[in-house]
């Protein structure tokens, strides 16, 4: 049992029904004490302790505790083809990976690993993609090499957007077959 989470989620609670310390430990039967420590993370509540605080917050005892991670396979296969969607639009290959990461961070196995890997590499392509252009106009503007022209452009941008998307799939079948993903280029813009 994470103390941490519970003790973020019994004061979310708490503060969401407008409750006191002294008026939980009174309501759950606990002392205030007890509630204090529950809050601050240093205490591990017994399973009455649990029960006394559910009802006394009229929550399930589930939704005070993240009782295990769970090992989903597919979330994270989708996690990871969401991030196709640059194909798109390339912001929507950061937004939707970054959506379905936050709401799923910390209850399914790697996907914080995933997710952020996913997330700092797309974000890095992103950047890439609309910085390497500009470096390429500038450089045949201030007249260092030859007029670059609009087919190297193109190429440039097409060998991004192709090496995105091998890699996308190659995580998807890295996934399946229980390795870890890699993603190459990435800054570690999310740590």
């Amino acid at each position: 049992m994470d103390n941490n989470y519970l003790a973020l989620r019994v004061k979310e609670l708490r503060n969401q029904k407008g409750m006191s310390q002294e008026f939980l430990a009174e309501e759950s039967g606990l002392s205030l004490r007890t509630i204090q420590r529950i809050e601050k993370g240093e205490s591990n509540p017994t399973g009455e302790s649990l029960k006394r605080l559910a009802n006394a917050l009229n929550v399930s005892p589930d939704e005070l505790i993240d009782w295990s991670v769970k090992e989903d396979k597919k979330y994270l296969t989708y996690l990871n083809l969401s991030a196709l969607l640059f194909l798109v639009f390339p912001l929507l290959g950061v937004l939707i990976p970054f959506i379905l990461w936050t709401s799923k961070k910390g209850k399914i196995k790697n996907s914080n690993k995933l997710g952020k890997d996913l997330i700092n590499f797309e974000i890095t392509w992103t950047i890439l993609l609309f910085f390497i252009p500009i470096v390429l106009f500038t450089i045949s503007k201030i007249g260092l090499t030859d007029q670059i022209t609009l087919s190297t452009f193109f190429m440039v941008i097409g060998f991004l957007y192709v090496a995105n998307l091998i890699l996308i799939l190659i995580n998807t079948l890295r996934i399946n077959n229980d390795k870890e993903v890699i993603y190459r280029p990435r800054f570690k813009f999310l740590k």
